[in-house]
């Protein structure tokens, strides 16, 4: 089950403030991009953050899992309460890459 615009939209205010934040749907589920990084992808209406171990302690004891067939292991990261996701979020940005350029 793909998730539902109103989940993306629930999403992304709960991040609000953090920087810009903006979605794209990407192979049939979503990618929430906050600086332009891409930071949480949104599968079956769950969020999905890298396991990187800077976060470890921040996300210990959350259930894991993958996002779609063929991902690495995932964090799922608690969008409902915003004052424990909003520091795992601002943690992941100057640890992710921006996405590659696209050769033309």
């Amino acid at each position: 089950m793909a998730c539902t615009l109103e989940y993306i939209d629930y999403v992304c205010s709960q991040i609000q403030g953090v920087g810009v934040v903006r979605s794209r749907k990407m192979f049939g589920d979503w990618c929430i991009y906050v600086d332009e990084k891409p930071i949480i992808l949104a599968c079956d209406n769950l969020c999905y953050v890298k396991m990187l171990p800077e976060i470890a302690d921040m996300m210990h004891g959350a259930w894991t899992g993958f996002p779609y067939d063929g991902a690495k292991e995932h964090y799922i990261l608690d969008i409902e309460h915003r004052d424990n996701a909003i520091p795992v979020i601002q943690a992941l940005l100057p640890l992710l890459p921006y996405p590659k350029k696209r050769k033309k």
